[in-house]
This record gives C-alpha cells, sequence and structure tokens, in this order.
C-alpha cells in the first residue's frame, strides 16, 4: 500500500511533508523545520507523528525536532555521515539501507554536495523521493561542503529513478530557477512550458510542488550536464560533465 503524502509550507519558502501508512498509521515528517505547522497538518489530518526522517543538518531542517519529539516521542533517523551535526537522532542510516514507515519502505540514498553527509529517501513502491536540497524543481541545492564530481554522480543516481517518480524537494525555490534555466537551456520547448506553468501557479499562490523525475529530466539543467547543449553554454564543448556541472552550479551561484 502506498503513502498518502500530505504538503504545506513551513517558515518562509521551506515545504513540510507528512508521510502517512494508512494500513498502520504509522506517520513521518520528513525533515522538521518548524513544528507548529507540522502540529497543524497532523493535527488536520488526524495523525500521530510516529516517526522523523532527516536528509540533512542544516538548522532549517532540523529546528523542529525537540518540539515534536516532546508532543509525540517520535523516532528521529537521520544520515549516519552527519550523527555530530544533528541532535537527537536515534536511528543512523547510511546510503542504501531500508526504512521500516509502518508496512512501506524508505531507501536512503547518498547526495552529497550541499553538504557532505547529504541523503534523500526513495519510496520505490509509491514511486516517492524526498530530496531534502539535494535536488529543487529546476535546480540543485548550492555545494557549500562537497566537490563537484560526487555531488553530479549523486544527482545521476536520482536521475535513474523511473520517470514517474514524484520528487518532494525542501524549498519553494521553482520561479527562480527557471529563470536560470532559461539563461542557460533557452531553446529547450519542456523548459519554456514547465517555466510558464510555473510563473501561472506562483501568481496564484500554488505549489509546484511534486513534479514529476521525468519532467526534472527534460528541463531541469543541473540533470542535464551531460548534454551537448549545456556544455555549450558554458563554453565547455566536449569536456567532461562534471566540469559542466561545476560550471552550471558556478553560474547559479553568481546569477542575479
Amino acid at each position: 500500500m502506498s503513502l498518502i503524502i500530505d504538503i504545506f509550507m513551513c517558515r518562509k519558502d521551506n515545504y513540510g511533508y507528512l508521510a502517512h501508512d494508512s494500513e498502520t498509521g504509522k506517520t513521518a515528517a520528513i525533515d522538521a523545520p518548524e513544528a507548529a505547522p507540522i502540529m497543524a497538518a497532523l493535527k488536520a489530518r488526524g495523525w500521530t507523528l510516529s516517526d522523523i526522517l532527516i536528509t540533512h543538518h542544516h538548522a532549517d531542517h532540523v529546528e523542529g525536532i525537540p518540539a515534536l519529539v516532546e508532543a509525540f516521542g517520535a523516532k528521529v533517523t537521520g544520515p549516519g555521515a552527519e550523527a555530530d551535526k544533528i541532535e537527537g537522532l536515534d536511528v543512523l542510516v547510511e546510503p542504501g539501507e531500508a526504512i521500516a514507515l509502518g508496512s512501506s519502505n524508505l531507501i536512503a540514498r547518498a547526495a552529497p554536495g550541499h553538504t557532505l553527509g547529504h541523503i534523500v529517501y526513495h519510496d520505490a513502491i509509491g514511486r516517492h523521493v524526498f530530496t531534502g536540497d539535494a535536488l529543487f524543481s529546476l535546480g540543485c541545492g548550492r555545494m557549500f561542503e562537497g566537490t563537484p564530481g560526487p555531488m553530479w554522480e549523486g544527482l545521476m543516481g536520482l536521475r535513474n529513478l523511473s520517470d514517474e517518480t514524484l520528487v518532494y524537494c525542501g524549498h519553494e525555490y521553482t520561479l527562480a530557477n527557471a529563470k536560470f534555466a532559461l539563461s542557460v537551456d533557452p531553446d529547450n520547448a519542456a523548459l519554456r512550458i514547465r517555466a510558464a506553468e510555473v510563473e501561472r501557479m506562483r501568481a496564484e499562490d500554488r505549489f509546484t510542488i511534486p513534479v514529476s523525475l521525468g519532467m526534472e529530466k527534460r528541463t531541469n539543467p543541473f540533470l542535464r550536464a551531460d548534454a551537448p547543449e549545456l556544455a555549450r553554454a558554458m563554453g565547455l564543448p566536449g569536456d567532461d560533465p562534471t566540469d559542466v556541472f561545476a560550471a552550471l552550479r558556478k553560474a547559479k551561484d553568481d546569477f542575479r
């Protein structure tokens, strides 16, 4: 039985997610950016929090942990590689390990770069992937701690998931990401359509998430660093995709 996903906003632009296993009633918060909105979403659904699954150590993804644990006694799972940076972890998970949520299983996958130990959670049966700040719609996280090679490899691992997989990322950055994507890939027809759709959605204050991974494969420049047109856009025709990815990430950092 697949998970039911509830989506809501936290803080300024963080997405909050609840993943609910309807067979058992087990419910996980994916990251804990802010306790109050998570509690409100649980109350509205009539769900009880059993788990908190953390993608990485940044404050805007973990600050709600203490209040949620106090209120619900939830079990907190997070990346073993960042155990020294995240207070309150009960279970340390390594890439490739499965996390049981009632009758459902989520697989932790490595996605280093934004932080060195960043992981994502993949529900293969329900075709959901919770990407934290590793992958956004039309973008990816800033490379605060990692290096281009491992970050590109992690994104390629996500790209290998099925097109039908729905991406749930950590922030509503899609409109700004679309503007950069169009600046480096202006002839991409699918991107132009997606960018126009995103502009309409945000004008109506609608979420741009979830988005299919198939759409991201066609439109997200950070998943297409091995495409010749992106290499040319970066002035690196024929270069290694890792170098193209690094150039794309630097260009996005400097984009205004």
